[in-house]
């Protein structure tokens, strides 16, 4: 059926499709979406090292991290929407060949400023994890799309988690530029894989790139639900940042004295939360979306709780890292769940919007929880978090409602 949406050109609402998506094919996106989104975290374990070899202080050195993320926004802003407009499976294929090609930049890098210049245009070609996912909540049924979003979140996940370990290995035995051919490589033969077995998939956009970016701002406009789940996102991407932003203070602190390598190690029992988006998924389908962001926000609030009163014991700390973890994805993709299913044809611009309120919530959150430590230590970061959590709630129980 044809229909005007967004105040851009006619296009075709496609049915959902009827069949299952292979369980292979969920894997494969999963796998991939870690392997990509692991270009953005390989610098971080490097940078002291890639400081010594321009001869940096840290803090310049660090700049490498700051631009990757930069060049990450970008691509959520400039090339997701692109996942509505254009084939998905070549525009993910030219973006990771244009990955490979700015990792072994990166590789070869004779200066810090070229260094920099490739890690920004590696974050920015990092984005494919946000056009896969919108790409498998197409391909999926209705009753399974909840779970199959969160199959291939918890790829996403992992491989943040790694991406961090692998690196820090890989550098400490070979040296930072190997992680980058190695990166290089691995995207060459994702490429590889992704050509034979990634199924084509047809967007039904028809209007020019600025007419695409406009939307955006009309997709606001006319969908309360996306404006609350954007807020709610920012707000609890807010929280989750405050916390693992300032759990290294809090380690190296008189309450523990722990170094910085533990604060890694508490990435690892972070990972249950890959293993939480799997279930969210499956609750978001069997009871709908807002009963799995409800127990989402309600596991959150329960961790700041636990964290507040029994941070300053190991097993308090251990739990509250977990179940925090837990409520953090099960509300992601009962978002993501949830604004899917507004707008088939325009579920890129849809995840452009809600990504990128989260992260700007991550960045406020990582400034209110460093504040927040600077002046109360740990009661004020736990506070801050409470506070976070509490407007997520309200945002999700009273905003937009009525419109």
């Amino acid at each position: 059926m044809s229909e005007l949406r967004g105040g851009g050109p006619p296009v075709v609402t496609a049915p959902a499709p009827a069949t299952r998506m292979a369980p292979g094919l969920v894997w494969l996106m999963a796998v991939t979406c870690g392997l990509v989104v692991a270009n953005i975290y390989y610098n971080q374990p490097l940078l002291a090292e890639i400081g010594r070899t321009f001869g940096l202080s840290e803090s310049r050195a660090s700049l490498v991290a700051t631009v990757t993320q930069v060049g990450y926004t970008l691509g959520l802003l400039l090339v997701v929407p692109l996942g509505d407009k254009r084939e998905r499976k070549s525009l993910t294929l030219g973006l990771l060949l244009c990955s490979a090609a700015c990792m072994v930049g990166a590789a070869l890098a004779p200066s810090f400023g070229l260094l920099a210049a490739a890690s920004l245009l590696i974050g920015l070609f990092s984005a494919v994890p946000q056009l896969l996912i919108p790409l498998a909540a197409s391909l999926a049924g209705d009753e399974e799309r909840g779970q199959v979003v969160g199959r291939v979140m918890s790829g996403l996940l992992i491989g943040v988690l790694l991406s961090r370990t692998v690196s820090g290995y890989v550098g400490a035995q070979f040296g930072w530029r190997t992680m980058f051919w190695v990166g290089a490589v691995l995207m060459v033969l994702l490429t590889a894989v992704l050509a034979r077995m990634l199924p084509r998939n047809q967007p039904q956009f028809a209007g020019s790139y600025g007419s695409l970016l406009r939307s955006l701002g009309t997709l606001m406009r006319e969908l309360p639900v996306l404006r609350r789940s954007a807020l709610v996102g920012a707000c609890m991407f807010g929280g989750f940042s405050a916390f693992w932003t300032t759990l290294v203070f809090f380690l190296e602190s008189p309450a523990y004295r722990y170094g910085a390598e533990v604060a890694g190690l508490f990435g690892l029992i972070g990972a249950t939360g890959a293993f939480a988006a799997s279930f969210a998924g499956k609750s978001a389908d069997r009871k709908g979306a807002d009963y799995a962001l409800n127990l989402g926000i309600l596991l959150f609030l329960g961790a700041y709780v636990l964290l507040g009163f029994g941070g300053t014991y190991l097993l308090g700390l251990i739990a509250g890292v977990v179940v925090l973890d837990v409520g953090q994805q099960m509300t992601h993709i009962s978002n993501q769940t949830r604004i899917f299913s507004l707008r088939p044809e325009a579920r890129s611009r849809l995840n452009t919007v809600y990504m990128t309120a989260c992260f700007l919530g991550a960045s406020a959150g990582s400034f209110l929880g460093g504040l927040a430590w600077t002046y109360f230590e740990w009661p004020g970061v736990c506070a801050v978090g409470l506070g976070l959590v509490t407007l997520a709630y309200l945002a999700n129980r009273f905003y937009g409602r009525t419109a």
